[in-house]
C-alpha cells in the first residue's frame, strides 16, 4: 500500500492531526508536514511546468548522456524551475532540470540501476540546463524509443510524513520503541489523513515521497558510497536529510511502467541542491 498524504490546504492536516492526536503529539506531526509541487496533464490554456517523455532540449554540442560502459540513457522527464518554487528548498529559480534513466532498452532489463547494486549510480542522471542556455531539440540515439510527450501543469501541495519515515521516527521513536497503540499509529488517524488523499498518478517534486516499499530516505542513505566526492560525510547517510528531487510515477499517459506499478525517485542532500551539485544526486525505484 502506498502511504502518502497530498493537500492544497495544509489547515485541514493541521485540524485532522488536533482531532485525532494528543496536543503534544499533534504538534510534533504538524511539524513534519512539507510543502510540495506535484504535477498532473495541461490542457488548455494551463501553463506547462514540466514534461514526460518525447524530445529533450539539450545545450547545444552537450552529448547524449550514457552509462559507460552500458550505453545510452532514457530521456525520462524536464521541470521548469521557474514553477518549481518550494518553501525551504533551494532549488535553481530558471532554468530547466532534465532527468535520464538506464531503463532497460538497451540491455533488455539486464542491468539494474539502484542502491542495491553498487557502482550503478551512473545508469541515472540528473543535468541542469541554467536559463539563456542555447539548446536544440535532441532524437534519442538508436536504440532508444522515446516515451509519447505529456504535457504537465503544476500545483502546490503539502505532504505528510509516512507512517515508517525517518521523520515519524526522529519525532516519536522507531516502531519498537513507539509500541503497540502509539496514537500516530491508530487506524482512526491514518484512515483519517490518508483514505481521501490519495493520488492515483503521483509526479512530485520536494516534501515526502511517497514511497511503495520501505521509505525512499533510508534507501539514499545506502547509496552514500556511491556520491562522488562525499568523503564519507556522516549527513550522506542519514536518511532524514534527502530531500526529494523528483519522483516520476507509472503513467498510463506516457507508457511509462516501472515494474509492477512502481515508481522512479531522485533525491539530494540541500547543500549539494543550494550549489546546483546534480551530480551528486542520488536514484531509486521501487514497485509493488
Amino acid at each position: 500500500m502506498r502511504y502518502g498524504a497530498q493537500m492544497s490546504d495544509p489547515q485541514e492536516l493541521h485540524d485532522l492531526a488536533d482531532r485525532h492526536l494528543p496536543p503534544d503529539a499533534a504538534e510534533r506531526w504538524k511539524a513534519l508536514l512539507r510543502p510540495a509541487i506535484q504535477f498532473d496533464w495541461a490542457a488548455g490554456i494551463d501553463t506547462v511546468a514540466a514534461q514526460l517523455g518525447g524530445d529533450p532540449e539539450l545545450p547545444i554540442g552537450q552529448a547524449w548522456p550514457e552509462w559507460e560502459g552500458h550505453g545510452p540513457l532514457t530521456f525520462i522527464a524536464s521541470f521548469d524551475c521557474a514553477r518549481l518554487s518550494i518553501d525551504r528548498m533551494p532549488l535553481p529559480e530558471s532554468g530547466h532540470l532534465l532527468y535520464f534513466y538506464f531503463d532497460g532498452q538497451v540491455d533488455g532489463g539486464v542491468e539494474v540501476v539502484g542502491p542495491w547494486e553498487p557502482g550503478t549510480q551512473s545508469g541515472a542522471r540528473v543535468l541542469y540546463v541554467p536559463d539563456g542556455t542555447p539548446v536544440e531539440r535532441r532524437s534519442a540515439p538508436d536504440p532508444l524509443k522515446p516515451y509519447p510527450r505529456q504535457l504537465l501543469r503544476a500545483k502546490a501541495v503539502t505532504t505528510a510524513p509516512e507512517p515508517e519515515s525517518p521523520g515519524i521516527a526522529a519525532a516519536f521513536g522507531g516502531t519498537a520503541e513507539r509500541g503497540p497503540g502509539h496514537p500516530v499509529d491508530a487506524d482512526s488517524f491514518v484512515d483519517a489523513v490518508y483514505e481521501e488523499v490519495s493520488v492515483s498518478v503521483c509526479h512530485q517534486v520536494g516534501g515526502h515521497p511517497l514511497s511503495i516499499q520501505r521509505p525512499v530516505g533510508y534507501e539514499a542513505a545506502g547509496a552514500a558510497a556511491d556520491v562522488p566526492g562525499t568523503g564519507g560525510a556522516p549527513e550522506y547517510a542519514d536518511p532524514e536529510r534527502w530531500l526529494l528531487l523528483a519522483q516520476i510515477d507509472t503513467d498510463d499517459g506516457s507508457s511509462m511502467t516501472w515494474g509492477d506499478a512502481g515508481m522512479l525517485y531522485w533525491l539530494i542532500q540541500e547543500a549539494d541542491l543550494a550549489a546546483h551539485r546534480f551530480d551528486r544526486a542520488v536514484f531509486t525505484w521501487q514497485c509493488a
